[in-house]
Order: C-alpha cells, then sequence, then structure tokens
C-alpha cells in the first residue's frame, strides 16, 4: 500500500503521466500485468454501465413542451460523430485503460434514455449517481453510482484525441457533439477531487422555430434589421441560445446575405440557405471572440452573430459593429432590460462612459430578456419574456443617465411592442399556464402581480 501511495503521489507531481506508467517505471508492474488489468477493468465497467443504463430506460417517460425537439440524426461513419467529424484516437489515456465501443454504447444508452424522460441536463458524477434536470428540477435518478474510472471512460467516449489532450492540459472543456438516433449535445467535462465530472446539455440537431419555443411570432420583427444590435439576455439556462439560433434561422430562410457567427462552442448548426453562413468556434477556429470580432469587419459580413458578451473588448467591438453597417444580435448574461443596459455601459471606465451611451443610444435596437417558467400543469416549462425597444424617448433617456426611467416608460410602451417581463408573467397566470405563486417568485416588482389574485 505505502508503494502504490508514493506512486499516486508522484503522479500528483507529473500529471501528464498516467499511474500505469509510474507502476511500470518503478517495477510494481510489468506492461503485461496492465494489459491483463485494463481487459478486466473494460468488461467490469461495461456492465455496470449497461446496467444502469437499462435501469433508467425502465423509468417512465415524461414530455418536456415549449423546448424544441432534435431531428434526426443521420448514420454517421463512427459510433460518435464529433464536432470535429472524426473518432480517431479515442483514449482519453487518464486511466489504465483506453475507451472503447462498450464505453460508446454506454454513453448513448444513458443519454438516449435521459432524454427520452425529458431531461434538459444531464450530470455524471464521479462517486456518485446519475443526475438529471427535468422542468428545471434537478433529481437523482434510480441508477447505481458511478466510479471514477466509469465516468472518465464516459467522457472519453464523447471526445476526440485533441480534446482529450486539452482536458489533460487544462483540467476542463466545453464541446459540443451529435450522437446518431439520440441528438446533439453540449456538454463541460471538468477534474475535480474525486476524477471527472460531465454535464450534458441537449440541444436542438437543427434550427428550431419560434413556435417550437413557445415564443410569439411578433419576435421575428426584431431580426429585419440591416444595422444596429438586439439582444438576447437572462440567467443561466433560459434558453438564450435557442432563441438566439431561431432568430439566425429566421434571416437564413428570408434574406440573401452573409451571417457570421463567433460561438463557444458551435451549438445549432446552420446550413447555407439563402444566406451563406459561416460559424467559427472561438478558442478552436480563432483564438478568441475579440479576435474573431476584429477580423469579422473584413470578412464582409451582414450579420454577426456573437454567442456571449463575455468582455469589455467584446463589447466595444460588438458596439463598433453595429455602428459601422452591420447586423449584430448577441447574447448577455443579465435578467431584465434595465441591467443590461447598465451592464453594458459599466463595463467601460467611467470617462468613456459618457460616450458609449451615446453609442448605445444609436446603435441598440431592442433587448428581449426571457426566463423559463415552471408550467402549472407541470408538464415542462414556458418561455417569459421582457421586450425593450429602442425609439427617440428611451435613447435619450440611455444618453442623458436616466436609465432608472426606462422601466417605466417599457410598462406604458405596449403600443411600441414594449412589456415588462411581470406583464408577461400575468398573461400566463391569466392563460391557466403559470401559477400565480411561480409568477411571484419570478417577478423583480411583485406588486405587478396582478393576475389570480
Amino acid at each position: 500500500m505505502d508503494q502504490l501511495n508514493q506512486a499516486t503521489r508522484e503522479q500528483g507531481r507529473s500529471p501528464d503521466k498516467r499511474l500505469g506508467e509510474i507502476l511500470v517505471e518503478q517495477g510494481l508492474v510489468t506492461p503485461e500485468d496492465l494489459k491483463r488489468l485494463a481487459a478486466v477493468q473494460k468488461d467490469l465497467v461495461a456492465k455496470h454501465q449497461a446496467r444502469q443504463a437499462a435501469a433508467l430506460k425502465s423509468e417512465p417517460a415524461s414530455a418536456q413542451p415549449g423546448e424544441s425537439k432534435p431531428a434526426p440524426v443521420p448514420p454517421a461513419t463512427s459510433p460518435t460523430q464529433r464536432e470535429s467529424g472524426t473518432a480517431a484516437g479515442n483514449s482519453l489515456d487518464l486511466a489504465l485503460a483506453p475507451s472503447g465501443d462498450a464505453d460508446i454504447e454506454s454513453l448513448h444508452g444513458v443519454l438516449a434514455a435521459a432524454k427520452k424522460r425529458g431531461a434538459s441536463d444531464i450530470h455524471l458524477h464521479a462517486g456518485g449517481g446519475l443526475r438529471l434536470r427535468i422542468n428545471g428540477v434537478l433529481s437523482e435518478a434510480e441508477t447505481e453510482g458511478f466510479a471514477a474510472d466509469a465516468v472518465e471512460r464516459l467522457v472519453a467516449a464523447a471526445l476526440t484525441s485533441a480534446q482529450q489532450a486539452e482536458l489533460r492540459r487544462e483540467g476542463e472543456i466545453d464541446f459540443c457533439f451529435d450522437l446518431p438516433s439520440v441528438g446533439r449535445f453540449r456538454a463541460n467535462a471538468y477534474r475535480q477531487q474525486r476524477g471527472f465530472d460531465v454535464v450534458f446539455r441537449s440541444i436542438s440537431a437543427r434550427p428550431p422555430t419560434l413556435d417550437e419555443l413557445g415564443l410569439p411570432s411578433d419576435l421575428a420583427r426584431f431580426t429585419n434589421f440591416h444595422q444596429g444590435m438586439v439582444l438576447i439576455t437572462g440567467p443561466a439556462g433560459c434558453g438564450k441560445s435557442t432563441t438566439l439560433a431561431a432568430m439566425v434561422n429566421l434571416i437564413n430562410e428570408e434574406r440573401e446575405e452573409h451571417i457570421l457567427t463567433v460561438e463557444d462552442p458551435i451549438e445549432v448548426i446552420h446550413p447555407s440557405q439563402r444566406c451563406i453562413v459561416n460559424q467559427r468556434h472561438a478558442g478552436k477556429h480563432t483564438e478568441s471572440f475579440a479576435r474573431a470580432l476584429r477580423g469579422a469587419l473584413r470578412e464582409d459580413p451582414d450579420v454577426i452573430v456573437i454567442g456571449e458578451l463575455r468582455d469589455l473588448e467584446t463589447i466595444s467591438l460588438a458596439m463598433t459593429a453595429a455602428e459601422t453597417g452591420h447586423f449584430v444580435l448577441a447574447s448577455l448574461h443579465t435578467n431584465n432590460a434595465v441591467r443590461t443596459i447598465n451592464r453594458m455601459i459599466g463595463a467601460f471606465p467611467s470617462n468613456e462612459q459618457g460616450q458609449v451611451r451615446t453609442m448605445l443610444s444609436e446603435s441598440l435596437r431592442a433587448v428581449i430578456s426571457q426566463r423559463l417558467v415552471p408550467r402549472s400543469d407541470g408538464e415542462g416549462r414556458i418561455p417569459a419574456l421582457e421586450v425593450l425597444v429602442i425609439n427617440k424617448a428611451i435613447g435619450n433617456l440611455i444618453r442623458e443617465e436616466k436609465t432608472i426611467q426606462i422601466r417605466s416608460s417599457i410598462q406604458t410602451g405596449k403600443a411600441h411592442g414594449m412589456y415588462l417581463l411581470e406583464q408577461s408573467l400575468n398573461e400566463l397566470v391569466a392563460a391557466g399556464k403559470v401559477s400565480r405563486e411561480v409568477a411571484l417568485e419570478l417577478a423583480d416588482e411583485k406588486k405587478l402581480i396582478t393576475a389570480g389574485a
């Protein structure tokens, strides 16, 4: 045991080395011993994961209305169709044995069964059980726990060799991949004290429509701009990326232009229709969001789509693009329209904020803030929105540092297509789609929730 502890400590000092390599170097085992152990380990893990997948499949399925369903994925040339289009070099190379077909099949079974139950997020936790987020609630599935090496193998089954190298180097990775006949997933794998964890999020395998997302059809009007910026905002997990994809798809169907997207990672794939669509993965196809946006101004785009406004430089470049004759669609992690504007302005040094206010007042076209709200019948979640349209009056409030008055303008701006989150919630409560209690929990101003009182 002391020798094993010593080898483990050595691995901690040399994270690029596998434990098996260290054991061989120290003469504790032979390469033949490792091969035999790997074969036994692989067989045990495959049987264990097969039992977990079977147990998960036996649980009742539930639908999740209001969220898009992926189109069937065509058969791939390999068990898992990665983002890179290749399955070569499938070994994660972190444990004693690489992943194999049994691991890919097990991953396929777990994700297929979880998706059938309506899970939006699937958590594989080293040393713990499988957890599913269904209708916004995270709960434990009735399966056996996952050993650390089992999770490691499932992670390996979803990654290319280049992605595996990045995970070894960085300790975490974001990626997207397709599973034939199951769908497309965005995922994050990361190292923690027990081993590796991975979270899969089910995403649309094709561009969704506004109707499929339960969004009002009048949002389509915000795709008619040829210059300026429209922002989709909300907390994490509220469907911003999916709404953005639906709006990009509308432009792709109706206009003859060049759409350039910068995302991390690329989620929904947009085949060129009437538009030319080029999608770039920040950190893979280009160094960063900022680097891609600097280059975009020389790539003749009509529409620039930014997966997330993450920092000052990205925000600044997005505003410049919107001012110089491009239509910019982007997302931001803010909870309402006023906070969105304040966040944009506050990202800049105080001596530049006056100029930024002027730029925003002239280039910002609309802010759409959204939440996903549990339905009163328990069947999924439904979007509630706050919509701000930038007209002359709103532009003046932004420029004159009176953003505190914007909420009142939204509340009385129905004729201009504006409404507060609370007004959207009231409509959902009145229609019997959402309970008053849930509406009160989500409202910024609870006194404005009048429906159902």
